[in-house]
C-alpha cells in the first residue's frame, strides 16, 4: 500500500494546480466519451456509469473508497439525491477540501483503508481509481499482487450488506513496452507521480476478486482515457504561464511530461482502463 507521503507527493499539491486543468468537478479519473467530445460532460457520464455499476438509490448507504477531493460524494449526494455517502482518502489535502465544503450528507475519513472499522454496513461501494495505490511496485515483484488485491476486496466485503454491488474503476497494465526509451518514460512517471503505486493488471484482479465479489461487467475504455489525458495536457498548456509563474518551471514541464507519457502510454496500449460492475457473494465459503 502506498505511505501516507507517497500519496502527498502524487495530491497533496495545491488544489487550484489541478483546477487550472481537470474538469470542473475536479474528476483526476477517466472520463467517458461515449456520446461527447465535451471533458465536463464526460466526466458526468463516467460518474453515471459507476452510478448505475453500483445500483445506488437515494436510500443506500455508499462507501467510496479513495474519495479524492469529493466530486463523485457530491455528485451522489447534490445530483442522485443520495442520503448519506462516506468517503475514504489518505491525502490530508484532499480530507482537507471535502471537510471545507461541508457537504450535506457527507462524511469522510482520512486514513489507510485497511484502517477503516465502520460502525455499520453500506449498500453499495464505490473507487475510483484507487487500486492502483494497493499494491507497491516491490511487492508485485515479489508475487504479491494477487494477495494485495484479495485483503483489499475482502476489506470490501467486510464493510458491505447482502446484496450489495461493489463499482470498480482503474487503471489497467497491458502490453509490455518494447522500446527502452518508452519503458524508461513509464518507470518515470511511475516514481515521479506516483511514488509507491502499482497499476494492476486484469488477470490478478479476476484472480483476486472472486472469492468475495463476482463479475457482472468488465468494460475497457482505453481510447477514453486516451482521449481525457489530451483534454488535460491541452488545458494544461494553456495555463501554462500561470502555473510558470505561481508553482515554478519545474512543475509545469513535470506535468507536461507525465501527461505526454500517458497519452502515448495508452495510444501504445501500455496501459488502459478499465470499469468493474462486482456483486458481493453473500456466502463466499
Amino acid at each position: 500500500m502506498s505511505s501516507k507521503a507517497e500519496v502527498a507527493v502524487s495530491y497533496d499539491l495545491d488544489p487550484e494546480f489541478f483546477r487550472l486543468w481537470l474538469d470542473s468537478r475536479m474528476n483526476y479519473t477517466c472520463a467517458v466519451f461515449d456520446d461527447t467530445d465535451d471533458l465536463d460532460t464526460a466526466q458526468l457520464a463516467k460518474l453515471d456509469v459507476l452510478h448505475d455499476f453500483a445500483r445506488i438509490t437515494p436510500e443506500s448507504r455508499v462507501l467510496d473508497i479513495g474519495c479524492g477531493w469529493g466530486n463523485n460524494l457530491a455528485y451522489l449526494t447534490q445530483e442522485r439525491n443520495v442520503a448519506r455517502a462516506h468517503g475514504i482518502t489518505l491525502s490530508e489535502a484532499q480530507y482537507d477540501d471535502i471537510v471545507r465544503r461541508d457537504l450535506p450528507g457527507v462524511t469522510v475519513s482520512c486514513l489507510d483503508f485497511r484502517d477503516f472499522a465502520p460502525s455499520e454496513t453500506f449498500d453499495a461501494v464505490q473507487s475510483i481509481c484507487m487500486i492502483e495505490h494497493v499494491c507497491t511496485p516491490e511487492e508485485a515483484r515479489a508475487g504479491h499482487a494477487v494477495a494485495r488485491y484479495r485483503d483489499y476486496f475482502y476489506k470490501a466485503w467486510t464493510w458491505t450488506s447482502p446484496g450489495a454491488y461493489f463499482a470498480l474503476q482503474t487503471g489497467l497494465r497491458d502490453r509490455l513496452p518494447r522500446r527502452p526509451e518508452e519503458a524508461r518514460e513509464l518507470s518515470w512517471l511511475s516514481k515521479t507521480i506516483f511514488p509507491g503505486g502499482m497499476t494492476p493488471r486484469a488477470e490478478d484482479l479476476i484472480m483476486a476478486v472472486g472469492p468475495y465479489w463476482e463479475v457482472m461487467q468488465l468494460r475497457t475504455r482505453r481510447k477514453d482515457y486516451e482521449l481525457t489525458t489530451t483534454h488535460w495536457r491541452t488545458r494544461l498548456r494553456a495555463n501554462e504561464s500561470e502555473i510558470r509563474d505561481r508553482w515554478g518551471n519545474e512543475l509545469f514541464e513535470t506535468y507536461d511530461r507525465y501527461l505526454t507519457c500517458c497519452i502515448n502510454s495508452f495510444a501504445r496500449r501500455h496501459m488502459s482502463l478499465s470499469q468493474w460492475c462486482l456483486r458481493r457473494v453473500d456466502d463466499p465459503e
